[in-house]
């Protein structure tokens, strides 16, 4: 049988600072990389409650006429820092095209501020709830410098300089700024309807069970319908119970990252591409 925990063994062997980039690609290639992909999936989805965010897609039609192209410009731009390190070159690459992208429109830094704080916590959060085991404080502290470091990378300004003050800062901003808005309602329903076109069941299934993963906040800033509480808790068991499942599998012996099958606007990738091919009109 193969050892289950000699990856985390490893983390926790690493420095969560100085090896934050090893740390993350461990956890999120091997160890959670079906859960990162689903959270960071969420946590997106997230940031369209806020206003701001919602409306500048919104003038942008990015996701009216291509919402998948989108989605996976932004999946596998985040993909490349992870799997080769964001001062890698392909890293750096990926970050020259994050950066063209965002240069093109005024953005807030409180707003680039709180997109970066999804990608640090909102798979932390989910993870807890539905990982096969329980993230280490190595693994938590890593998301945080690594993002931080990214962040930097990207010309965001004031990044909190502590995981406590990153996330007071998260909730406050949520707390704050998610709030009822057409645009978040037009954002929000191109985004479910994209959910639902990954799935061969009908579509208002799966948008009920999409739904149903979403809390209160999120509900009210989008103006979507909540589903009843027993779907809510069968949708929380039945990813309980796969965590259950995935606990008893072996080791993954290869990294999913940018290598993910499901990639539907680049087949192959990262087969035949850079990713300065990313992202383009």
């Amino acid at each position: 049988m193969a050892d289950r925990f000699a990856n985390r063994r490893r983390i926790t062997s690493l420095d969560p600072e100085t090896d934050h980039v090893e740390i993350m690609r461990i956890s999120s290639g091997y160890e959670f990389p079906w859960d990162y992909v689903r959270s960071l999936e969420f946590a997106l989805f997230r940031t369209y409650c806020v206003p701001t965010i919602s409306a500048l897609l919104a003038r942008t039609g990015e996701f009216e006429r291509r919402a998948q192209k989108r989605y996976d410009d932004t999946a596998l731009l985040m993909a490349e820092l992870v799997e080769h390190g964001y001062d890698s070159p392909r890293g750096r690459e990926a970050l020259r095209v994050v950066n063209r992208l965002h240069g093109r429109y005024e953005i807030s830094n409180d707003d680039m501020r709180y997109v970066l704080s999804t990608f640090i916590f909102d798979p932390i959060e989910w993870i807890t709830k539905y990982g096969w085991r329980p993230l280490t404080d190595h693994e938590r502290l890593a998301a945080f410098h690594f993002y931080s470091a990214v962040g930097v990378r990207m010309g965001i300004k004031s990044l909190p300089p502590t995981y406590s003050a990153y996330l007071a800062f998260k909730r406050s901003y949520e707390e704050e700024h998610f709030t009822y808005s057409d645009s978040n309602r037009a954002i929000g329903q191109y985004t479910l309807d994209l959910f639902c076109s990954w799935y061969p069941v009908p579509r208002a299934l799966t948008s009920r069970a999409v739904l149903a993963m979403l809390d209160e906040p999120m509900l009210t800033a989008f103006g979507f319908t909540p589903q009843p509480p027993w779907l809510t808790t069968l949708a929380h068991a039945v990813l309980r119970l796969r965590a259950h499942a995935v606990r008893l599998l072996r080791p993954r012996r290869t990294p999913r990252l940018t290598n993910d099958p499901k990639n539907r606007t680049y087949p192959g990738y990262p087969t035949g591409y850079r990713p300065a091919d990313l992202g383009a009109p």
